[in-house]
């Protein structure tokens, strides 16, 4: 739907684009133009140009220019027909009906209703917070390091624990009860014989859209017995949930300052690193982050610092985040403070100077997503691997940039230490950008790590001669065996043998039942016949041996490829080196083992 055209010339002509501009940029007179700093580019010297007499503005930096609309939907990364409200309600010109759009002017008068009778309640509420009835609400609030300017800042309030005093004092300013009902201020009883104030007893946080009206509330309740402990407002004419970021208002121009904005959960996440100056803030309102709330953040900055609580539910809060984020081509990082603090609690604990310092060294998405992967889980399980890969492969699929996306699917290949011949097979599951199927990865692992014929030779050896277990066993250490498709067997010979057990097929699967390897290969090596000659015997159970801490060196070896990759991509040259070095050791070690060994596997 469209603005008439006469219109919109019209608005260009009535509207100050000197005045509309310095909401953004401190403008100063320099002849018939305005001059400032770029707010598009950063620069020392002023190259902006804003001419009123034109109707104009340019850069002779970044070459960008245009009318007062094309000002406003560069810093508002907004469109051209909310630019044109924009520009209107900054020069208080009444907006006329859409063309071909009849509701639009009916819609947008419920909203102004809901807007109007918001600002009654919060003016109200906010003298209510300065009343004897809230002084435990002001205790609270100073027991939180809120102080009364912050409050202030973002009208904080306070509803009294009463039925219908909001109610009334909507009345008395001239609201009607259909009014009152349509904000979502009230509840209407089950019975139909009236309604009651929806907020009662509690601290009241408002909820700005980005020009700063009051669009919804949200209350807590100060008694531990209350619930629930928050309670929001209903979607109305003029709020619709999902769509709106709390404190936005205030901080989207310190957001498109530094080009990137922090994400919290919850008001006091936001509201306590605010007051101590990490103005770049904005909350997703306690719930999941919506692809609209991004969009959102999208129109100020490309780049977001993901800060939610470090327990359980926040960790899978921040994951669900990532991944909407990274469908608007948005950078990712994520920061979790120690001991699963959020922002409010560590701040007042730890300073903002260590808060700051933490941001910055926040992790990239990838990390924190093949962390959270691997916790609990042992790479040397081809199980556990296989969902440590299913867990992570979502967030490379979700980067839409083909070689950003190729550059996350590295890293995470390498992390886990996936071998080259699976890589091909799961980068032709994510690269298409279609959801990895679980079934398909399984299968990928499924036949990862197989048996070499060292271990069967070495295992074969050992259950068939009792004189040999007991030479061999005793030299064996985990590091030898751990990692090899075999391990479960390994581990459970040294188990019979510490407990002076008989070795048996039925001893062997019962302490390798879960292990689908082991149930595949124990009848093979267990059927092995004991050879004639002992040394012949012990010569070759010591060079299987061997050739197991060989593979041990090429897997360490590997290893340290892959944590070297790591530590260049992070920059840590320091550490880079440090590993550089144990390579170069492991490798010499490798050198002089080959000579001693024989090509048993």
């Amino acid at each position: 739907m469209l603005f008439p055209q006469t219109f919109i010339e019209d608005l260009k002509r009535q509207a100050d684009i000197v005045r509309i501009v310095q909401d953004y940029v401190p403008l100063k007179k320099a002849g018939a133009n305005w001059r400032a700093p770029c707010p598009f580019h950063k620069e020392t010297k002023p190259s902006f140009n804003v001419n009123p007499s034109k109707e104009m503005f340019f850069c002779f930096g970044c070459h960008k220019g245009g009318t007062v609309f094309n000002f406003i939907m560069e810093m508002e990364r907004i469109s051209f027909p909310e630019a044109i409200k924009l520009v209107a309600e900054k020069s208080g010109v009444a907006l006329p009906t859409l063309i071909d759009d009849d509701r639009f002017e009916a819609r947008r008068h419920d909203s102004d209703l809901v807007i109007e009778l918001n600002q009654w309640a919060l003016q109200w509420w906010e003298d209510q917070l300065q009343s004897r009835a809230a002084t435990s609400v002001r205790k609270y609030l100073e027991d939180r390091g809120i102080t009364e300017e912050t409050s202030k800042s973002f009208r904080l309030g306070f509803a009294p624990d009463s039925w219908e005093a909001l109610s009334t004092h909507l009345r008395q300013k001239g609201a009607t009860q259909e009014q009152i009902e349509k904000s979502g201020l009230v509840v209407k009883r089950e019975d139909g014989s009236g309604s009651y104030d929806r907020f009662r007893g509690r601290l009241i946080f408002p909820v700005f859209d980005t020009q700063g009206k009051p669009i919804a509330f949200g209350g807590r309740t100060l008694d531990p017995e209350g619930e629930p402990k928050y309670l929001n407002s209903p979607e109305t004419p003029a709020y619709t949930k999902g769509r709106h970021l709390y404190g936005l208002h205030l901080s989207k121009d310190e957001i498109r300052r530094q080009n990137f904005a922090i994400l919290v959960e919850g008001y006091l996440d936001l509201i306590v690193p605010y007051q101590n100056g990490v103005r770049n803030i904005v909350a997703s309102l306690g719930t999941a982050l919506t692809p609209e709330q991004v969009k959102l953040m999208g129109r100020f900055a490309r780049k977001v610092l993901v800060n939610y609580d470090g327990d359980r539910a926040g960790v899978q809060a921040a994951k669900r985040a990532i991944e909407t984020i990274l469908a608007e081509d948005i950078e990712v990082k994520v920061l979790v403070l120690p001991d699963n603090a959020d922002p409010d609690d560590f701040i007042r604990k730890h300073g903002v100077s260590e808060y700051n310092r933490r941001r910055g060294e926040a992790q990239p998405h990838i990390q924190f997503v093949i962390d959270q992967a691997v916790r609990d889980r042992s790479l040397n399980s081809p199980a556990d691997k296989a969902a440590a890969v299913e867990e992570t492969l979502p967030f490379v699929r979700a980067v839409s940039n083909r070689i950003q996306k190729r550059e996350y699917f590295d890293i995470a290949m390498d992390a886990l230490r996936v071998q080259r011949e699976q890589r091909r097979e799961l980068w032709q599951q994510v690269r298409g950008g279609a959801s990895p199927d679980p079934v398909g990865i399984q299968k990928v692992f499924a036949q990862e790590i197989r048996p070499t014929v060292a271990e069967e030779k070495l295992l074969g050896l050992l259950v068939a001669n009792d004189e040999l277990r007991n030479i061999i066993l005793p030299k064996l250490e985990p590091g030898d065996y751990e990692g090899l498709a075999t391990a479960a067997i390994f581990r459970a010979l040294k188990k019979l043998g510490e407990d002076e057990k008989e070795i048996t097929y039925e001893a062997l699967s019962e302490a390798t039942a879960d292990n689908r390897t082991a149930t595949e290969i124990l009848p093979r090596i267990l059927i092995t016949e004991q050879a004639e000659s002992f040394d012949e015997s012990l010569t070759d159970a010591n060079s299987c041996l061997d050739a197991l801490r060989l593979m041990k060196l090429d897997r360490d070896i590997e290893e340290l490829s892959t944590q070297i990759a790591e530590a260049d991509r992070a920059g840590d040259d320091k550490q880079r080196d440090q590993l550089v070095m144990k390579k170069l050791e492991l490798s010499k070690q490798r050198t002089n083992f080959l000579p001693h060994t024989k090509a048993a596997n």
